[in-house]
């Protein structure tokens, strides 16, 4: 009889912190290696109901590239407060130009768990539109 493997404490706890440079990548595919990365599932002890994943540092935000049919000027994001008419509509070439942060933290928000795992998920998540972040143990050589 087989019995599936769940990942021991000594594993949840050895979190690595992986660098991944936007310029020039394609932007959804990008996003998916991200989450990936931040689910734990290129791992060999995935364990869906666990936090099994690393810390992604993401820079050059700014410079990722699009692919499609006129994508980036007919894609908006939609906020809403709650209240009547309190719909604020955002495009995806503003916010890329303004909030590349932001952009990358709504396209990897959907692909994860929508629950408190996820949000827990999404925390591990560092995106900088330039070079230059703060994580100095994690530059890569």
């Amino acid at each position: 009889m087989k019995f599936t493997k769940i990942a021991t404490p000594e594993q949840l706890n050895d979190k690595k912190w992986i660098l991944v440079d936007a310029e020039g990548k394609v932007f959804g595919r990008l996003i998916t290696e991200i989450a990936t990365i931040l689910r734990g599932k290129n791992k060999p002890y995935y364990t869906p109901h666990l936090d099994c994943g690393d810390y992604v540092v993401v820079i050059n935000a700014s410079k990722v590239v699009f692919k499609g049919q006129d994508k980036i000027n007919n894609k908006t994001y939609h906020k809403h407060t709650g209240y009547f008419g309190s719909v604020t509509s955002e495009k995806m070439t503003e916010l890329l130009e303004k909030n590349p942060e932001k952009l990358f933290k709504l396209a990897t928000r959907g692909m994860l768990p929508k629950t408190k795992l996820g949000h827990k998920m999404l925390k591990k998540l560092k995106v900088y539109a330039g070079e230059n972040h703060p994580h100095t143990a994690q530059i890569a050589k």
